[in-house]
Order: structure tokens, then sequence, then C-alpha cells
């Protein structure tokens, strides 16, 4: 489980990217000293992040499972990797659950690869994030990261140009970190992955025998 640390030191920035990254680097937010998992109103935790919530399955699904996560996260790339299939095949794809993904970048990198997944189709939104958690060794723990990024955004339809002006969309940014800041003054969240299962904090990747254990009584 990552906590929240100061924006990486990003070299070999292509001179067109570097206002872009002193944009994204932002200024950090202070670590909450609670570390206590905490239930909260759920229609706190619907009300939390922007209109365009990004989600996946029934609307009307007896549980709701939001899940914070930053892009450069080897924890959130995990639980992608090993739980979510299962969990998207038994509850999601049952309509069992409704699964909404709210970005909370870590790192500038995390925040440049959120708003690519944003600045993408709207229907391919999860294959994209899915893309990035699949290939973290190749661009978000390497010496050339912004090379790895850029690469990987050619391969779904990014030229040099819009992948540039993306990185420098003032609305895409601060909407990323609207969605970030809410979290942490409203919940105090302050690591990733997170998530909350009708309004109930839980810490850390956990596995589908744990999801299944507080979803399954409430269905």
């Amino acid at each position: 489980m990552r906590a929240l640390t100061g924006a990486r030191r990003i070299f070999d920035v292509p001179a067109v990217l570097a206002a872009a990254f002193l944009v994204l680097a932002g200024a950090g937010l202070a670590v909450a000293a609670d570390d206590e998992e905490k239930t909260f109103p759920a229609e706190d935790v619907l009300a939390a992040g922007p209109e365009d919530d990004k989600s996946l399955g029934s609307p009307d699904a007896k549980v709701t499972i939001v899940e914070y996560a930053s892009l450069t996260c080897s924890h959130c790339a995990d639980f992608h990797g090993k739980t979510f299939p299962e969990l998207k095949k038994r509850y999601i794809d049952t309509g069992k659950v409704r699964f909404i993904f709210r970005e909370y970048p870590l790192d500038a990198l995390a925040m440049a690869a959120s708003a690519l997944a944003r600045c993408s189709a709207p229907d391919r939104f999860f294959d994209v994030t899915g893309m990035f958690f699949d290939t973290q060794t190749v661009w978000a723990f390497t010496d050339k990261p912004v090379e790895g990024l850029t690469a990987l955004a050619r391969q779904i339809g990014f030229t040099q140009e819009s992948f540039d002006a993306c990185l420098t969309n003032r609305t895409v940014i601060d909407g990323l970190d609207k969605v970030k800041r809410t979290a942490f003054e409203k919940f105090g969240l302050h690591s990733t992955p997170t998530f909350y299962i009708n309004g109930q904090e839980f810490r850390g990747a956990r596995t589908i025998e744990e999801f299944a254990t507080v979803i399954d009584p409430l269905l």
C-alpha cells in the first residue's frame, strides 16, 4: 500500500513537456495521522467524485465499491492484475456490484498517466488504465519514464501533439486534483489502494476471498 509522497523528479523531459510536469507536480498534501479504517455514509462517498465518475456494473446494484488508486502504485497494479478480474466476473458482470474507479495520483507521473486515460475515448478508459497497471515496469519504474509513457500513448492512438495537449489541459488536471483533494479532506485518505464498500473503508490490496466476506452479507 503506497502512502502519499512528494512528486518524483523527472529527468530528460522534452522541453515541450517541462512546463506540463511542473504543473502536474503541484503542491503535496500532508499525510494524515489517523490510520483507523472508518465507515462513512454511502451517499457521502458517492458524492465525493466528479460528475463523470468512471464505473462498471449496474447502477441499481445493492453494493457499490469505490476504489481510489494511483497508476504508479504497485499494490494497485497487483489488485487489478490478480483480484479485479475475478471480482468483475463474480460480482460486477452479474449486476451485484457497481464498481467506481477514482484517481488518487501519488506523484506527477501518476497524474500524467491518469490524464492520458481521461483524454482517451470514454469507452476505453478501463482498458487504458488496465494497460498502465500491466506495464508499470516499462514506464513507471524506469530511468526514462516520459519516453516509456510516450511510447505507450502512441500505442493507444495519441500523437505527440495530442499527448502534449492532454498533459497541459488544465481542465483535466484540475479535475483530477479536485478528486484527490476531496478524498483527502473528506475521508482523510492518504494511501492507495483504498476501497469503500457501501461506505466502509478498506485499505490495501485485498484478495477475492476478503472481498467476498464483506460483499456477500450485503447482497
